[in-house]
């Protein structure tokens, strides 16, 4: 068994609580809670049921753009980025967005606006961390998928102290009982590596973030050596020097992006998520534009970050298939199949007559939001990338960003009515 020794309001990190992955991918992932999901699906046990956009099979959600990897962002188009200019409304200059539209594949449309605004990602900082732990694993087997497989699914990992501290609920299906239960990660608690990572996309759990990169760290320094005993895996982190833990933690996150075509100087994911983990593996500061997340929109579509197989898994771990919400949470996307992953971060301060709430940020109110759109899900007619991030104060940013998903859905809709 492997073990993973894994206000005034100042700041408050808040992340998508979004489940991913297709429900029918419990058998070869053995992400239990997706068990769960299916039975709900057919009926077997009480909860509710997904509608169509949330229906993909693993076969249907795949890159779509691995036969056009010669395809670039394109020049922006300037009646196209007008229009979307005019969706932001009098704050416009509080957002960085791109949009791009491959309905039409072979017409390509682009509109950026502040696409290179510097924001800290927050939880979408975690398509990083996915990738860091996908680049080591290719590094390690890089001809051998079945054995990647087998290290997700079967290496046993134990949350320890560098969870610490974190809140938010994650979901624990247990097949033989069949109940579930949502609660934070405690310490001690034990899942596969790939439920940790999906715990680390689906509900955002900053626990598990910090959990996967613990491990991706260890992926990448012992290679085929991984995992490691719980003797060893505590000793490592004991013995080494901080200075070689966060040089460990700069290659581990920040080679993969380069490697994959990513601009540093656009998205960089510098730290761990979680207190103590950041106490333990000492980081550096953490950074995304709306155009950096566009490149990797792309290239993940075009099976290049990393390599296909990961880029699949990706997509997988970014679909969406129970509660959405912010951007996604849209009612013009119900049928639609959204490849989401989202974050925030605000801060308040004393302001007379103003009452801090969540989202409501009156010193600062970070909300970023990437997306991938196909439309509807089975008929694919439209197609489009969106990457937005914004900090419009005293304003409900969740809801915000559900407004502009509806508004830019109904503008390509037109796009294309014919």
């Amino acid at each position: 068994m492997h073990l993973v020794t894994l206000i005034v309001i100042a700041c408050v990190l808040w992340p998508a609580d979004a489940a991913s992955y297709p429900i029918y991918g419990s058998e070869s992932t053995g992400i239990r809670r997706l068990d769960y999901a299916r039975l709900v699906q057919e009926g077997a046990i009480k909860g509710t049921r997904r509608p169509p956009g949330e229906l993909l099979t693993l076969d249907q959600v795949e890159p779509r753009l691995m036969h056009r990897r010669d395809l670039q962002i394109p020049v922006p188009d300037p009646v196209f980025t007008a229009r979307i200019v005019d969706l932001l409304g009098s704050n416009a200059d509080r957002y960085g967005i791109a949009v791009l539209d491959l309905s039409d594949i072979d017409r390509p449309r682009y509109a950026q606006h502040n696409s290179e605004t510097v924001h800290n990602p927050g939880s979408v900082g975690k398509i990083v961390v996915a990738t860091a732990l996908f680049q080591a694993l290719a590094d390690a087997y890089p001809d051998d998928l079945e054995t990647r497989r087998r290290v997700l699914r079967e290496t046993r990992v134990t949350a320890d102290d560098f969870i610490i501290h974190d809140s938010h609920n994650v979901k624990f299906w247990d097949p033989g009982t069949q109940k579930l239960s949502r609660r934070p990660i405690q310490i001690g608690d034990g899942a596969s590596l790939w439920e940790f990572v999906d715990w680390m996309m689906s509900p955002s759990s900053n626990a598990a973030a910090s959990t996967v990169i613990k491990q991706a760290m260890l992926l990448h320094r012992f290679g085929q050596g991984y995992p490691l005993s719980d003797v060893k895996t505590t000793e490592f982190f004991n013995v080494t020097r901080p200075t070689e833990l966060g040089e460990l933690l700069a290659r581990t996150l920040q080679d993969p992006l380069q490697r994959s075509g990513i601009d540093l100087n656009g998205l960089r994911q510098g730290s761990l998520f979680t207190k103590t983990g950041k106490r333990k593996v000492p980081g550096t500061t953490s950074h995304a534009t709306s155009r950096a997340l566009m490149t990797y929109l792309l290239r993940l579509e075009q099976g290049l970050i990393v390599d296909e197989f990961s880029s699949r898994e990706i997509k997988r771990l970014l679909y969406m298939t129970e509660r959405r919400i912010r951007y996604a949470s849209s009612p013009a996307l119900n049928e639609a199949a959204v490849y989401f992953k989202s974050g925030s971060l605000y801060k308040c301060e004393p302001e007379p007559g103003f009452v801090c709430l969540k989202y409501h940020g009156n010193k600062q109110n970070l909300m970023h939001s990437v997306a991938i759109v196909e439309s509807p899900a089975a008929g694919r007619r439209l197609y489009y990338f969106v990457t937005l991030v914004s900090n419009v104060l005293r304003k409900n940013s969740a809801v915000d960003h559900q407004t502009l998903a509806t508004r830019i859905h109904r503008l390509i809709e037109s796009a294309h009515a014919e």
